[in-house]
């Protein structure tokens, strides 16, 4: 969301660069069709140029600190759930609902132009459709078609206008005029979109009366029609039409010296400030170390941090839950909350959510749920020198003293261990070089005689979070996928258009218990067809129909019509012999794909009872 806000800013700050640039400079010169080129790729220079990203790499000193990571048994995962108000939702929104606003006008005024226009004889010269309407409008062009009311000039008036709506047809400024009022909607928030949009406009209409001067012997009686065309003010808003109101400017820009050729460097201006924008806002800096030889420091005696554990296994009862509720809401202040409990014919636990907090610094939950008791787990609270308390959960039995329930974890992890970083296995080496104040989440786990790291860095954790996450078509939050096993991961899929990662695991686990799912079964392959597709051939196209019947409507119209289907019918016939070739090629199409289909049929009925197994397996 951010990103898209941080992009309209840059494409908003170009559109006014040019438009400064155009008014400053070149609104009163007379090179009308390079202005207008001018304003158009400024228009496409916003939108593409925020695009653009160019690297910078800066080479940086490695930092000399050595890290004992061996006493970092786990790192916090911190969430604050403080309300607050997300303001770009609320700009989302309010910018969503001023784009639907003005493409509810851009559709309104398509419907205007339409209801016009339907219904009207239309004269066909060259290339051009000329319409002549009794409603009270000013003359206008839109693509090839120039509508005006005959009736309320005289023959030379109209000579003139038309001339002038000509230029605008000729030259597709209604392509123009369109692209100004998409932007208008897309950047309606910014001013200066809407005097771009003018400024294109009002450009146009200098391009159209001084081309159409050319042609016209009377220059005066053309100023004179200006004139008289500014009392009707019914204008059609997504057209070229020959009333503007800046028509005392037109006149000026009429009666105008051409401009010295000399006066093109200024186009030449808007270089360097796009050079500008390029260098504050186009530059991606990114540090990397220099690769430095390893110094061995003597690090003074470690602090340990404080680690208590509480164990919860498949007898732990009602009443003990509690006592551990009361005495970590004594000794550290922290609220633990039990929900979900469900338990077999034995009374072992079977299912259970776990909520820890304290205040708004912490949060941490947790949810196992199957069918077979569940296995041990632990709640570990931690507290360094400074008194920072972290949380987490562990499922390691190594970990826990059978007395009371509560131990001090061990502060290393044997020599025989697996390192991950973001999902990935390193080297120790490689954990060496990691910042310590990278990391957003630790998992230390320890079984017999082997141990496993797990390290979640801040940078890994910012892309989660602007990431929508599926384990198995199931929408998770950054915390499963946090907690997820990342042996388990047989493939993982990232659209980074969308923002999507989805994550298949080798088995869908229910709870702590791993539940093998049924293998699905495999589409058929699609034949393969050496064979270019045969085309069909060409039908003539069918003659419309005239309105109402043969017997009451226009029987001239209709003998007309029967002319034109007996050619049709004549056209048709003469298609036979390429209708049976084109058949007699298709059948070894056909013949395959029947074959293709009576297999699809049989993995229907295959997905059909992997469907019903995989609902039976979700109710267990």
């Amino acid at each position: 969301m951010e990103t898209l806000f941080i992009y309209l800013f840059k494409s908003s700050g170009l559109i006014g660069l040019f438009y400064l640039s155009y008014h400053i400079l070149l609104r009163k010169e007379t090179f009308f069709n390079s202005n207008r080129w001018f304003l158009l790729a400024g228009l496409i220079t916003s939108v593409l140029l925020p695009l653009v990203v160019f690297t910078k790499i800066v080479w940086v000193d490695p930092s000399p600190t050595t890290i004992d990571w061996s006493n970092i048994p786990m790192t916090t995962h911190v969430e604050n759930e403080a309300f607050e108000i997300n303001w770009y939702l609320v700009l989302a929104i309010v910018y969503s609902i001023g784009i639907l606003a003005f493409l509810v006008k851009f559709a309104f005024d398509f419907f205007s132009l339409s209801k016009i226009l339907k219904g009207k004889t239309i004269q066909h010269q060259a290339d051009f459709k000329f319409i002549d309407v009794n409603e009270n409008v000013s003359p206008f062009s839109y693509f090839n078609s120039i509508v005006y009311n005959s009736s309320l000039y005289s023959e030379t008036e109209l000579e003139n206008i038309l001339e002038h709506e000509k230029v605008h047809s000729a030259q597709n400024h209604t392509i123009d005029v369109l692209i100004s009022r998409l932007f208008c909607v897309v950047f309606w928030f910014n001013p200066i979109v809407w005097l771009y949009k003018n400024a294109i406009a009002q450009n146009l209409e200098f391009i159209a009366d001084s081309e159409a001067s050319k042609t016209i012997s009377d220059k005066k009686a053309y100023q004179l029609t200006l004139l008289k065309i500014t009392t009707q003010e019914n204008c059609v808003a997504i057209t070229n039409h020959f009333y503007q109101s800046l028509i005392k400017k037109r006149i000026v820009m009429l009666n105008k010296n051409q401009s010295n050729k000399r006066n093109s460097w200024k186009y030449l201006f808007v270089l360097p400030l796009l050079g500008v924008f390029v260098f504050l806002f186009q530059i991606e800096v990114i540090a990397q170390e220099k690769e430095a030889e390893q110094t061995v420091v003597e690090n003074s005696k470690p602090v340990k941090n404080s680690v208590d554990v509480y164990k919860i296994n498949k007898n732990t009862s009602d009443a003990e839950l509690k006592e551990k509720t009361k005495l970590l809401k004594e000794k550290y202040d922290v609220t633990l909350t039990f929900s979900n409990i469900e338990r077999n014919s034995k009374n072992e636990l079977i299912a259970i959510k776990v909520d820890v907090k304290k205040g708004k610094e912490i949060t941490k939950k947790m949810a196992t749920k199957g069918t077979e008791a569940i296995k041990t787990f632990g709640i570990i609270i931690s507290k360094n020198e400074n008194g920072l308390l972290t949380v987490d959960f562990g499922s390691d039995d190594g970990v826990f003293n059978s007395k009371n329930n509560i131990v001090s974890a061990k502060d290393a992890l044997p020599a025989d261990k697996e390192i991950y970083i973001d999902g990935a296995k390193v080297s120790q080496e490689e954990l060496d070089k990691l910042d310590p104040n990278e990391i957003e989440s630790m998992d230390v786990t320890k079984k017999s005689d082997k141990g496993t790291i797990r390290i979640v860095t801040k940078k890994f954790s910012k892309t989660i979070n602007d990431n929508v996450i599926y384990i198995n078509d199931e929408k998770v939050d950054k915390n499963e996928l946090l907690l997820l096993d990342q042996n388990t991961i047989e493939k993982m899929d990232v659209n980074k258009a969308g923002k999507i990662i989805r994550i298949t695991t080798k088995t869908i686990h229910q709870s702590e218990d791993n539940i093998d799912i049924p293998a699905p079964p495999t589409p058929p392959t699609p034949p393969a067809f050496t064979l270019k597709n045969p085309k069909p051939p060409v039908f003539p196209k069918a003659p419309k129909a005239p309105k109402g019947d043969p017997i009451n409507g226009d029987k001239k119209a209709w003998k007309e019509f029967e002319i034109k289907m007996e050619d049709f019918n004549k056209k048709m016939e003469a298609l036979e012999p390429q209708m049976k070739e084109f058949d007699k090629q298709m059948e070894p199409f056909n013949t395959a794909m029947e074959a293709f289909e009576k297999k699809m049929k049989t993995y229907e009925l295959q997905m059909e009872d992997y469907e019903t197994k995989m609902k039976a397996e979700i109710r267990k």
